[in-house]
């Protein structure tokens, strides 16, 4: 890769990095100030998501690829990940939800990797260990954890998260695929309005939130996602996507008024230093072996 595209993509990966930190912090301060019930958010995110995406489809794509129109699986996974990711912000804070979340997407997208054949160095494994100590930490019971309930409702979303992400490392036009994935939530969303009528909720500043995460920090931001991920080998897409929580739980301090505690800190730390690890030792691993190729080739 050029250093110039190696720029791009390291600009675009923290722009969706961004995208994915804000998306926690809009729910949380939709759900925390009761403007907004989950499953309104939930509609109104995926909903506005799908319209604003089209409209850019009708607009500025003139590349409509017969193949690039998503999957019912990713649909389905980036449905149940929404609902989740919702409901379990009623109990758990910016940062612990978002770390709880990214915790249980490397743990899923490890896993299906290594059953998929992925091989990965001693590097990736320690740096992996570094993350998962720092997530393990987090939720040990002592001092402040998540709630049981936030927590398994945050695992499963980051399972979910974890499966559309790993759907959307082949796609041909990230645009499109992005756009029909959201659409064919739609009978999904029926349904979860169906059931929670009864709970309704909503307020001109709990619907603009979720507005602006359907619209911008997750349409845009899941396209711009699916764009990276060409580009990105499964355990990187995993461990980068643990930098989540940081972002989320000092986004969570300026617009939540949410406190950083020492607990969280560490586990930050640790996390980091994962991920940090696991890039740079693929970045020598790969050098190392084009070196040697190059030595052979002499």
């Amino acid at each position: 890769m050029s250093t110039t595209y190696l720029i791009k993509l390291s600009s675009l990966t923290l722009l969706t990095l961004i995208a994915f930190a804000a998306n926690s912090i809009l729910c949380r301060l939709a759900l925390d100030s009761n403007t907004i019930d989950p499953s309104s958010f939930t509609s109104i995110r995926l909903l506005s998501g799908a319209f604003v995406l089209f409209i850019i489809i009708r607009i500025w794509s003139s590349n409509h690829s017969a193949n690039a129109k998503g999957s019912w699986v990713a649909s389905l996974m980036l449905f149940v990940y929404a609902a989740t990711f919702s409901y379990a912000y009623l109990s758990l804070d910016t940062g612990t939800g978002a770390l709880v979340l990214f915790g249980s997407v490397q743990i899923t997208m490890i896993l299906l990797s290594l059953i998929a054949g992925t091989r990965l160095q001693l590097s990736e494994w320690l740096g992996l260990g570094i993350a998962f100590t720092g997530f393990v930490y987090l939720i040990l019971p002592d001092v402040t954890t998540p709630s049981l309930t936030g927590f398994i409702l945050m695992t499963i979303a980051g399972i979910s998260w974890g499966v559309y992400t790993l759907k959307g490392r082949g796609s041909v036009n990230p645009l499109m695929d992005t756009a029909y994935n959201f659409v064919r939530t739609i009978p999904f969303v029926l349904v979860l309005a169906i059931f929670t009528l009864d709970d309704l909720m909503l307020s001109y500043e709990g619907g603009l939130l979720a507005l602006t995460s359907g619209a911008i920090t997750s349409g845009l931001g899941y396209t711009i996602w699916y764009i990276v991920l060409r580009d990105l080998t499964p355990t990187q897409a995993a461990v980068i996507q643990l930098s989540v929580p940081v972002i989320a739980a000092f986004g969570g301090v300026i617009f939540v008024a949410e406190y950083i505690t020492p607990r969280l800190m560490i586990a930050s730390l640790l996390v980091l230093g994962g991920i940090f690890l696991v890039i740079l030792g693929k970045h020598f691993y790969t050098l190392s072996i084009t070196n040697a190729r190059s030595d052979a080739d002499r």
